[in-house]
């Protein structure tokens, strides 16, 4: 695995700092950071990203997600075996017309990563995103002695083949099932949350997931690399009548405020001593080692950064029917560890004042972007009750067309996270504002918010959505 000549141990071991490092001398690594070499595979924008947004909450998008996503294929007699024992998740009704959010721990329960793992087979299953992830999964595999086979297929950005070996894309809206019935041939399955069916589109086989982002009949579309342009534009001439947009890379990198996904943790993989073989296996230039920090909480331990599947969100899929890698540690979590995903609308006179600051003379306080406002790959704001106790950490923030509202997510205590509460964002980094190159010298200020349910926002979405995994 290592690609240089530093292990990402030695990095540590050479760092005086870790977490200064990571806030200022690091460029993460993910294709949402690389600007115009992402915008070489997929555009900023196909029309401009607030229609692009509203697409998918009025009409129909089409995400083109075969680019910025790494895959690992893994098959062999161990492979489910595997999987057991890194996932949190249950794994007895992991049939082959299913697909899981798998989550895998360090061995204190805090989280190194998840993704999307496909069961394409008895023995045969595909790993969508999540890089830390799928670099824990290739090491234990190797050093755990299972009889599995790996293969990795990078993002086109850092590809050096030249292409992926699948597409992707994601149809999602309130059109998207009218959309994809229309465009495969045949008739279309039924199929339930998280569930999978292979279907033909123009004679090309398909893999279908059932996955929306926003309480739609939302699909994910798989195939061979080489099929990718004719179904897309099946896709796209399907949807014609009912307004379909394709949606480029500044709208799609916003929806975690449209969903609720609390993208990429910080792996927790960087003190704990059982890993350091680990640590030494790993590049000091890979994911992990450029694992980028920023935002206005700030502590001298990494630790502090860590988090566990229950405060990303993850709490209810954890199954201890089996054991699996930080399983003893989760359950002797005590519930006031336990912090709880939450949207914090932002206060729209805060946001306008911020906003004003830009002009005349100053103080500038830390500009707020459109639709993206989290300017690091792993944001942390600290978030403050009205008396001033620390509540929790905001994580990705930004804008949502229809919603109209300026959010972020965050993982709070449980005695601040009730709907209603009023809380306070620190927003923009401390002395000044880091080394980071998209980082300008700016002020901090405050931004007050009242915590909400996550994402989506309005409340019949939410419940369809909700709903809709009810069904996983």
């Amino acid at each position: 695995m290592t690609q240089s000549h530093e292990s990402l141990q030695q990095l540590i071991d050479r760092t005086p700092d870790l977490v200064e490092y990571l806030r200022n001398d690091v460029t993460a690594p993910h294709f949402s950071r690389q600007g115009t070499k992402a915008a070489a595979f997929i555009p900023p924008a196909f029309s401009n990203w607030r229609d692009e947004q509203t697409a998918w909450a009025e009409t129909a998008a089409l995400f083109h997600q075969s680019h910025h996503m790494p895959e690992l294929f893994l098959d062999g007699p161990d492979a489910l075996k595997l999987i057991e024992r890194l996932g949190i998740n249950r794994v007895d009704n992991f049939t082959p017309d299913r697909a899981k959010q798998l989550v895998v721990c360090n061995p204190q329960g805090q989280v190194i990563g998840d993704c999307i793992v496909y069961r394409l087979g008895e023995q045969s299953f595909e790993l969508v995103s999540g890089m830390p992830l799928q670099n824990w999964v290739e090491y234990n595999a190797i050093t755990g002695g299972y009889d599995v086979q790996i293969v990795r297929d990078a993002p086109s950005n850092i590809n050096t083949t030249g292409r992926r070996m699948k597409y992707r894309f994601e149809l999602d809206g309130p059109a998207a099932g009218d959309i994809f019935a229309a465009a495969i041939d045949g008739e279309m399955p039924e199929l339930g949350f998280f569930r999978t069916a292979r279907v033909t589109i123009k004679g090309r086989e398909v893999l279908v997931l059932r996955h929306g982002m926003a309480g739609h009949k939302g699909v994910e579309i798989s195939g061979p690399y080489e099929d990718e342009t004719l179904v897309r534009d099946a896709i796209l001439e399907a949807g014609e009548p009912y307004g379909i947009r394709p949606v480029g890379t500044t709208a799609y990198f916003s929806t975690p405020m449209a969903n609720g996904w609390m993208a990429y943790p910080i792996p927790a993989i960087f003190t704990d001593e059982s890993l350091r073989s680990y640590r030494e296996w790993l590049p000091g230039d890979g994911w992990e080692g450029r694992s980028e920090i920023g935002g206005s909480y700030v502590s001298s331990n990494i630790e502090d950064y860590y988090v566990t599947p229950y405060d990303v969100g993850y709490g209810h899929i954890i199954s201890f029917n089996h054991d699996f890698v930080g399983a003893d540690a989760l359950k002797a979590l005590p519930d006031e560890k336990k912090r709880n995903k939450v949207a914090l609308v932002w206060n729209r006179e805060d946001v306008t004042r911020i906003y004003a600051s830009q002009f005349g003379d100053g103080p500038r306080y830390k500009s707020i972007d459109f639709p993206m406002s989290y300017y690091s790959w792993i944001q942390a704001d600290e978030v403050r009750d009205a008396a001033g106790n620390f509540a929790g950490v905001s994580s990705h923030s930004g804008y949502v067309n229809p919603d109209g509202e300026a959010l972020s997510l965050a993982m709070l205590d449980a005695e601040h996270a009730v709907p209603g509460t009023e809380v306070v964002i620190t927003w923009g980094e401390p002395g000044g504002g880091t080394r980071k190159p998209q980082v300008e010298r700016h002020e901090q200020t405050t931004i007050r918010a009242t915590v909400a349910p996550p994402p989506p926002l309005k409340r019949e979405v939410r419940e369809a959505f909700r709903e809709g995994i009810g069904m996983r």
